[in-house]
């Protein structure tokens, strides 16, 4: 295209999108956000919106597609989930007084990690920005949430820490630098829902030492100064709204990586979804703040019993007084999401709407402040005390924003009458002017003796009277023509326009004034930012233990004792999300006992579907929820400090990654017997399952060995259908067997559900399988086989230790041979008590068994 052809507004266009060239450029003219070009065509393609054409010739036509500025967030979304970056370029002059083309900037650039918007962000979850970097085999994460100002780095030792804590903190955007091609490509396989985005390597410098508060490795702070410059560069409203680096730990808290926490359902359900787990029973929140805090503990339980305690004792206070829990409970159901209006506030988009949710959010503020004085518990008085009034802020919106102001500012009538003089008297002014149109209209009317005359307003003629076509012989000398329509005509007078000057003057006025009172008033409430911040923190805070509360009272849950021990003993305890399900009457309550010095590891055994893997995740749950300072699903509890849990459950493959599902199932085991330490608990179920009988025993069986061998002596429950390693306690004193009884009656069996001391020597699989359906001739083969199996095993029995390292491994036949009986009877034959007459008839017996 020659550029003598491009018009001056395409020009413009086009040296913006220079600059942009890595994203969609909504570029505004009038009322909506227009695209050209390769972003129309791919617009126009994910938003399923029509693709036009600017010019009429097909040698220039120009691609176009647009969308409505004040709809565009959804569409936005939708391009961001894409995998797109969006560059919003608006007009920063006036249209009506701009000479020329309007003078337009790219005033933000939105990617997944800076999305500010309410109706694209989840309420109830942080939305993170994350920077990785890597030095050698050391790494540095940070994390940010814009919308709510956190802001957090930690550094980590190795590959597995990183991607671990990664999925826990699960950040929608991910920048990495982008000389780092290995690093980027296993991160974009472990995580590919995040959006990776590669910045110079010059983004990690250590220019965010300015924000720490305290000492941080010298990757994390590399990181999150990445963070910092990427923001900068984007989004740099949002650097006013981030607090100071908080450095920290990930071994500072127990430890739950992506794999156990995909087992035990802590966040989500196996299908996805929030519904069915356990943060799905908990959050009874009625507040973001409060929700957002409340997975947060759930996904980063304590180790330091004080803090834990701290947390029970404000929960046992909420339970044991209904009148405080209920009057709180209310107060907090009326405050929207204040943390992240106070980060609108500081950034400078806060609506009006926005500013009267912040009013209101200090006004129940002073309720809660009042009803916690001389709480019962340390943590309840704390929060109390960090909760901000703000009475002058309060006073300010209350003189300054009507009380039901509109969504947006361009909408008028913010400003309540009384705030500012200059404003009343130009409302005045308008006020009167339009009185004149009214009285002017009447007067008219009267002097041509034209009833139906109109005085009328349109944005392209201003004010004008209508006269309908009968009535035109009427219509005054002074009258000027200003349109012909079908039904009529449209006229003006020089004393009509004259007055439409002054009213169209006195609503630009009125808008100016009303946009520059506004922005005072939000930088004034902005100035007080970081209470509004503590606030909205202490609110959440004080959420989530009112929420715990709630839980415990509904769902009958005790308080734990934690403890800097090792022993781990519940009794009675329940499995929080099956119980709900089933009902509480229906869930049959089971004790457990766990001491490195006595019972290590429990051994568990039984039938499919007796409730082995229940069992072991209703232990994992009633750890985490104690240790995060929630009461628990038992009649009693006492929890030795845990400082990680370890789960190997069911079955899974990666074969996006070349992973079958008895790969997966050993790297997982492999991870374990490489980390477990002396206050782990190891959840195993099924270990070898993936793989030959033979093999899986092995596997097995030198786990479990592993496992009791190692001088941290991990509490352990490993629960196995293979039966044969029922005997390991004969060599193994700390393992002990359990098994999940069942009853036997008229040819069915009836689980009881309930935990035994003892091994359990059956399986009842293809009672299972027909309970699922599975066809009647396969069930009756399958019998079949299994009768001649137990008949002619070769499985030997253990002796106390793991089968040996050099035994060829060996499949189990399906089916029995004649020589193999044969064999089998002269291995059993003990030929020293055999008298003369008893040899010669044996052999005679087995020699016809063998012509047979």
């Amino acid at each position: 295209m020659e550029t003598a052809k491009i018009t001056p507004m395409m020009q413009q266009y086009l040296r913006i999108k220079e600059r942009y060239r890595d994203a969609i450029l909504f570029f505004r003219l009038g009322d909506f956000y227009e695209m050209f070009f390769e972003d129309a065509e791919r617009a126009s393609r994910i938003l399923d919106i029509a693709l036009t054409s600017r010019n009429k010739s097909e040698e220039a036509a120009v691609p176009l597609c647009g969308v409505p500025y004040h709809s565009a967030e959804p569409y936005i979304q939708k391009l961001l989930e894409a995998g797109h970056k969006v560059a919003v370029c608006e007009q920063v002059e006036d249209p009506r007084t701009a000479r020329g083309v309007v003078q337009r900037e790219v005033v933000r650039v939105i990617t997944p990690g800076t999305v500010t918007a309410v109706e694209s962000l989840d309420a109830r979850g942080n939305n993170f920005l994350a920077a990785v970097f890597r030095r050698e085999e050391r790494f540095g994460l940070a994390a940010a949430d814009i919308t709510t100002g956190e802001f957090r780095c930690t550094g980590l030792a190795e590959e597995q820490s990183l991607l671990d804590e990664i999925a826990r903190i699960r950040p929608s955007e991910i920048l990495v630098a982008d000389r780092d091609r290995p690093l980027r490509s296993r991160l974009q396989k472990a995580f590919p829902r995040a959006h990776l985005t590669a910045v110079p390597e010059a983004s990690f410098s250590d220019g965010a030492a300015r924000r720490l508060r305290s000492g941080s490795g010298p990757e994390a702070l590399r990181a999150a100064s990445a963070i910092e410059s990427y923001l900068e560069a984007n989004a740099p409203e949002a650097l006013k709204v981030l607090r100071e680096i908080e450095p920290y730990e990930a071994s500072r808290y127990l430890v739950v990586d992506e794999t156990t926490r995909a087992n035990l359902e802590l966040v989500a359900s196996n299908r996805g979804e929030r519904g069915g787990s356990l943060l799905g029973l908990i959050d009874r929140t009625v507040t973001p703040m409060g929700a957002r805090r409340l997975r947060q503990w759930l996904l980063y339980p304590l180790l330091d019993v004080a803090a834990i305690e701290e947390r029970q004792d404000a929960v046992q206070a909420l339970v044991d007084d209904f009148d405080l829990r209920r009057d709180l409970r209310s107060a907090l159901g009326g405050i929207q999401d204040l943390e992240r209006l106070a980060g609108r506030v500081a950034s400078g988009s806060a609506s009006p709407k926005d500013l009267a949710a912040v009013k209101e959010a200090l006004g129940r503020v002073a309720v809660l402040r009042r009803r916690l004085e001389g709480a019962p518990s340390r943590l309840l008085a704390s929060i109390g005390s960090r909760l901000a009034e703000l009475p002058d802020v309060v006073a300010l919106l209350e003189r300054a924003i009507v009380d039901q102001p509109p969504f947006s500012l361009k909408d008028g009538n913010t400003i309540r009458e009384g705030f500012d003089a200059e404003l009343d008297e130009i409302r005045g002014a308008r006020a009167h002017a339009k009185q004149w149109i009214a009285r002017f209209e009447a007067a008219e009317r009267q002097r041509t003796g034209i009833a139906s005359l109109k005085v009328r307003y349109n944005r392209v003629f201003g004010y004008y009277i209508e006269v309908t076509r009968a009535n035109i012989k009427a219509v005054p000398p002074n009258y000027l023509r200003k349109q012909t329509l079908v039904n009529g005509e449209r006229y003006i007078t020089p004393e009509l326009k004259e007055h439409e000057a002054k009213i169209l003057n006195s609503e630009s006025l009125i808008e100016k004034l009303e946009q520059a009172l506004f922005a005072g008033v939000r930088e004034q409430v902005a100035s007080r930012y970081a209470e509004l911040r503590a606030t909205s923190g202490a609110l959440g805070e004080l959420d989530a233990l009112v929420s715990l509360a709630e839980v415990a009272l509904s769902r009958h849950f005790v308080r734990p004792k934690v403890d800097d021990g090792l022993a781990l003993s519940i009794r009675e305890g329940r499995h929080p999300v099956v119980e709900e399900a089933m009902g509480r009457g229906a869930f049959v309550p089971n004790d457990c006992r766990l001491d490195p010095e006595t019972t290590q590891i429990v051994l568990l055994t039984g039938p499919n579907m007796a409730g082995k893997s229940t069992y072991m995740r209703q232990v994992a749950l009633i750890v985490i929820l104690a240790q995060m300072g929630s009461f628990v699903p038992a009649s009693e509890a006492a929890i030795g400090l845990v400082d990680r849990v370890f789960t190997r459950i069911g079955a899974g493959d990666a074969l996006a990654q070349g992973e079958s599902t008895f790969m997966v199932e050993m790297k997982e085991t492999a991870n374990i017997l490489r980390h477990a330490t002396r206050r782990s608990l190891i959840v195993l179920d099924e270990v070898g399952r993936g793989t030959s009988t033979y093999d899986g025993v092995s596997i097995a069986w030198a786990v479990a060995e592993w496992l009791h061998d190692l001088d941290a002596r991990p509490r352990t429950l490993f629960a196995t259908h293979y039966h044969e390693l029922a005997d390991l306690p004969q060599s193994k004193e700390r393992i002990k067997n359990y098994n999940f009884a069942v009853r036997e009656w008229q040819g069915e069996i009836i689980f009881l559900r309930t935990l035994a001391e003892g091994a359990s020597s059956r399986s009842y699989g293809i009672h299972v399988a027909r309970l699922a359906g599975l066809p009647a001739p396969v069930i009756d083969r399958a019998r079949e086989i299994l009768r001649r199996l137990e008949a002619t095993s070769e499985i030997p029995e253990p002796s106390g230790a793991a089968p040996g390292p050099h035994e060829a491994p060996r499949q189990m036949p399906l089916f029995d041979t004649g020589d193999r009986r044969l064999r089998e009877e002269l291995r059993k034959l003990d030929v020293t008590r055999l008298t003369p007459l008893d040899a010669l008839n044996l052999l005679h017996r087995l020699s016809e068994e063998a012509k047979r």
